[in-house]
């Protein structure tokens, strides 16, 4: 039978920047596409997205919000990740749905296709059951975060989580060698996201069940490609259709313009100061959106990379020191002048791909580290919470496009990793390569590529011209 009517996809984000820009990206190329577009949020981030000026700027797309249930003076910080997971599983489903209802009641807009949810928000495909439409669960961190939390029930039968005592983190255990979870090579202990060491932690029950629950949705997609991440998407395959359709930076720069879906007011000045610059010269720094360090941090950062003597640009956001105004010393600020650029936000993808660009101090969240992928630029890790820490062992043991920091860090270490990245015989074999896998992934994105055909795939399902 033939569609008459444009498809209509349903869009639910988890609201924080790093999970909302890949599901804007994967909104933009399906507009392109002919879908119409709906993509709630919470109220909370609607709002931050409007103060930021991101919405205005996304024609083609419209938006509803619902509450997440915490009160406005809430922090919704990584330090509280727990407690909005928690608040988002509990209250925000009778609130979609009254979504779902105006919709479908609608005349202005054609009916709902398909639901699209975030992978921590798997309550959505209650509701693409109830209507009879896919429900595809897109997981926004990268593939192997999600085999790590897929694995939790292996994890805890072998003995390796919870760990028993608080002296676990200290005796050496973190060393302690995993090579039991399916697709994935020999990991440390310290590469298990750290909120799952603990029992009493409600992310590792939360986790847990929002993982298995993926299998109950009709196929989940990944943003990555599998000439990253392939022998993990081969992995899950049996149990969970599982795609691959990134990187979706690069799918979405081909079909669209007006990319950003920045929670902050990104600062285009830091380009103009980049047009300045060497090629590959300048280091550029940026933690994402939610981490917070501390005073002590900021600073032997600053001087690292004062000591290093290579330009940089960072990108400070005016909560980035927990408790305090990230501030730094007069002395510093002289010494640095015309080598050193600050922002409060960068256009981070225009700036990964600026050719002064020739490395990145990064909190190895999935964005940031694909965003370094697509542009070629190696990476200086040093990641924060959650699965960053297994990104950073892909990225520097695997791929082999980065290098990694102590957790503690220190000015004499900022300064030799950024002197290593920027100047050594390391650093050069790891731009090479970074080059490679960047022309994988646009190669991925390209007609006939995997994330291509894959894409062009699970497009006829939420279409409802096809079935998997």
């Amino acid at each position: 039978m033939a569609i008459t009517k444009r498809p209509h996809a349903l869009m639910l984000a988890f609201p924080t920047q790093g999970h909302i820009k890949p599901m804007i990206q994967f909104a933009k190329i399906l507009c392109a596409r002919g879908f119409h577009i709906t993509f709630v949020n919470t109220e909370n981030m609607h709002d931050k997205m409007l103060k930021s000026g991101s919405i205005q700027s996304m024609g083609g797309i419209s938006f509803e919000s619902i509450p997440d249930g915490l009160p406005p003076q809430h922090g919704r910080t990584s330090h509280q990740i727990d407690e909005l997971c928690k608040s988002l599983t509990n209250s925000c489903s009778p609130h979609f749905e009254k979504v779902i209802d105006k919709l479908n009641n609608s005349a202005d807009v054609p009916p709902l296709s398909c639901i699209v949810y975030n992978g921590v928000m798997s309550w959505a495909q209650k509701s693409a059951k109830r209507l009879g439409i896919p429900g595809v669960s897109f997981w926004t961190a990268s593939t192997c975060g999600f085999n790590i939390y897929f694995s939790i029930p292996l994890l805890v039968e072998k003995g390796y989580i919870p760990l028993k005592d608080k002296s676990y983190l200290t005796n050496g255990y973190l060393e302690e060698e995993i090579s039991c979870i399916p697709g994935m090579p020999t990991l440390r202990m310290k590469d298990v996201p750290s909120f799952l060491y603990d029992a009493t932690n409600y992310m590792l029950e939360f986790l847990e069940t929002q993982c298995q629950l993926a299998l109950s949705a009709d196929f989940m997609v990944f943003n990555t490609f599998d000439e990253l991440e392939g022998p993990i998407i081969e992995t899950l395959r049996p149990r969970i259709p599982a795609y691959s359709i990134g990187p979706l930076l690069l799918s979405a720069a081909e079909e669209t313009d007006g990319l950003s879906a920045s929670i902050l007011t990104e600062e285009t000045s830091c380009v103009k100061w980049l047009d300045s610059q060497d090629p590959h010269s300048v280091i550029y720094v940026c933690f994402g959106t939610m981490a917070v360090i501390s005073e002590r941090e900021l600073v032997e950062f600053a001087w690292g990379l004062e000591a290093s003597m290579q330009p940089f640009l960072w990108a400070i956001r005016a909560d980035l020191v927990s408790g305090t105004s990230a501030v730094l010393p007069v002395e510093l600020m002289e010494k640095v002048k015309g080598r050193g650029f600050f922002v409060s936000w960068a256009p981070q993808i225009e700036v990964l791909s600026h050719p002064s660009v020739g490395g990145f101090l990064t909190h190895n969240g999935w964005n940031s580290t694909l965003e370094s992928i697509c542009a070629g630029v190696p990476m200086i890790c040093w990641p924060f919470y959650a699965e960053q820490q297994l990104n950073r062992t892909y990225v520097s043991q695997i791929w082999k496009i980065g290098i990694s920091m102590n957790d503690y860090v220190t000015r004499g270490e900022v300064e030799e990793m950024v002197r290593k990245l920027m100047k050594g015989k390391e650093g050069e074999e790891m731009r090479r390569r970074s080059a490679e896998l960047r022309d994988s992934s646009i190669k991925a994105v390209k007609k006939g590529g995997s994330s291509y055909n894959n894409l062009e795939k699970i497009l006829e399902v939420m279409e409802g011209r096809n079935e998997l």
